[in-house]
């Protein structure tokens, strides 16, 4: 329903890569990019139509010109849908995916990872570090993504997300997360090993 009634989203982040690409976590968390937008005018309206529309239970947990995330449950089940109006043009065109039925524009595994290391240098959450230590086991070009990450943000720097993973304290942040020790020091791994491919990244032939 959503599909057809509010055109022109792709998904990107964990949900892609759950749904579509790597299958290597769960996840209850969806983000819809609108490409072009400055804002998001009354794309939520519509949204939200459509969702109670299938009879789903729809809230509004936080709103601005160019996001907004809503609660959507089925009565059983709970998800957060984050909506995003995205300007910058990806670096990649989405890819077209059939869901059932329905066709859905899914953002490439390359595309991910660029968001990925650019929200590592943002926010530096754990799932996001996940995410990056997956798509790089599956093939991921380090190399071309912190070349195509200056495209989405303009003040990336490998350098500088390496000093950020360095001082990330995994353990810290996973004692309240409820992951286990196993999981913390696998995450930890997958830090310590990043930090040296982006120093290796940096560094002058």
């Amino acid at each position: 329903m959503l599909a057809s009634a509010c055109p022109g989203w792709r998904l990107t982040g964990g949900g892609a890569l759950v749904g579509f690409h790597l299958a290597h976590r769960t996840t209850r968390d969806l983000d819809l990019l609108w490409g072009g937008l400055e804002r998001l005018d009354r794309v939520p309206a519509e949204v939200r139509a459509a969702l109670t529309a299938d009879q789903l239970g729809v809230a509004t947990v936080q709103t601005a010109p160019s996001f907004h995330r809503f609660r959507v449950t089925d009565g059983r089940l709970v998800t957060v849908l984050d909506l995003v109006a995205e300007p910058v043009a990806p670096v990649e065109p989405p890819e077209p995916h059939l869901h059932g039925d329905v066709e859905v524009f899914v953002d490439s595994p390359h595309e991910i990872l660029v968001n990925k290391l650019c929200a590592l240098l943002g926010r530096a959450e754990l799932r996001d570090l996940e995410d990056v230590g997956a798509l790089l086991e599956k093939g991921g070009d380090l190399e071309r993504a912190v070349a195509d990450a200056p495209r989405k943000d303009g003040g990336f720097s490998a350098l500088t997300l390496a000093w950020v993973l360095e001082n990330l304290d995994v353990e810290g942040i996973g004692g309240v997360t409820g992951l286990t020790p196993d999981e913390l020091a696998d995450l930890d791994r997958v830090r310590r090993e990043l930090v040296d491919r982006l120093l290796c990244v940096t560094r002058p032939e």
